[in-house]
């Protein structure tokens, strides 16, 4: 067996009933939970646990809703003593990454987060911006394609590289709708509206940069004990003086998922642990190079299964 990778989703991947489970199973999950609820001055765990679906979507809600429910999991999880050589997350995930690399305490991430997904809410004005997947089209020409949209007076640019043939475009409603139909002529397969509430990963963003900074240079980042890939270019920082600029960039450049991925696996890891809600993270790795092995680990029994797993393989 080579490396082992732990990596955590973003934002689409909440669900109603996140991390109950193991609130339920744990004292100190649902001391985690706590904190959190505290440190945010609203109940998250009542939002995670009982929903409505439609509030636990919001940006601000879903982003430290995920990132707890995924801390959760990995504390459980980290006592089965599996340690990663490396730590990555999509999007929203990279705090959680930032995390459990131990650059961050856990109730300064769920901070961070939730301030996010507000400044994100607030950068466009509800409507004017969105995103859609372009499944089936080479990158280089999708870049083309927004390059010349943009140029014409409608930003819009590539927002998420999560595998091949899966990409997915963000900027003013209007821009994407033009990008998708050039995409379409010049042979995307298909091109799906996404539904978000902005243009997020795109040159719209930069207005949050100065609020989520102020909010970043609140917070101690530490240097990382693990390795964590950064969206942003795809290779591992450990260094605090850099990690704050990378999340700043974050906001507002692509992430680099397919070429974190493909850093990884050249680094020697051919085990990836999703951990934390949902399985998308694994779905887009498998799509990269069925090789690896992908295991998700997000409650007691799916724990239980991955340790089983791991153990099998190293045998």
């Amino acid at each position: 067996m080579g490396k082992i990778a732990f990596v955590f989703p973003g934002q689409g991947s909440q669900a109603v009933g996140m991390g109950k489970l193991l609130a339920d199973d744990h004292q100190e999950i649902r001391e985690l939970f706590e904190t959190a609820d505290t440190k945010l001055g609203f109940s998250l765990s009542d939002l995670m646990f009982n929903g409505p679906q439609e509030k636990l979507t919001l940006t601000m809600n879903a982003q430290p809703a995920i990132l707890a429910a995924s801390i959760a999991a990995l504390k459980v999880f980290e006592k089965e003593g599996i340690i990663p050589d490396f730590v990555a997350g999509h999007s929203l995930g990279e705090y959680t990454a930032l995390t459990a690399a131990k650059a961050l305490t856990f109730e300064d991430a769920v901070y961070i987060v939730h301030k996010r997904g507000q400044f994100m809410e607030q950068a466009v004005p509800a409507g004017e911006g969105t995103m859609a997947a372009v499944l089936g089209m080479d990158r280089g020409l999708l870049q083309e394609i927004t390059a010349e949209v943009t140029a014409a007076g409608e930003a819009v640019g590539l927002a998420n590289l999560n595998c091949p043939g899966q990409i997915v475009i963000s900027g003013t409603k209007s821009g994407v709708e033009q990008a998708g139909a050039l995409a379409k002529e010049k042979g995307a397969k298909r091109v799906l509206p996404l539904n978000v509430s902005g243009p997020f990963h795109s040159s719209l963003m930069q207005p949050a940069t100065a609020q989520l900074e102020k909010v970043l240079n609140e917070v101690e980042i530490k240097d990382c004990e693990t390795p964590v890939i950064a969206n942003v270019d795809a290779k591992a920082v450990v260094q605090a003086s850099d990690i704050r600029n990378k999340l700043l960039q974050q906001l507002y450049s692509p992430v680099l998922w397919e070429d974190s991925v493909e850093e990884l696996i050249e680094a020697g890891v051919d085990t990836f642990i999703e951990i934390g809600p949902g399985k998308v993270l694994s779905g887009l790795i498998k799509k990269i190079d069925r090789q690896v092995t992908t295991l998700a680990v997000q409650d007691g029994e799916s724990i239980k299964a991955a340790v089983k797993a791991l153990k099998e393989e190293t045998v």
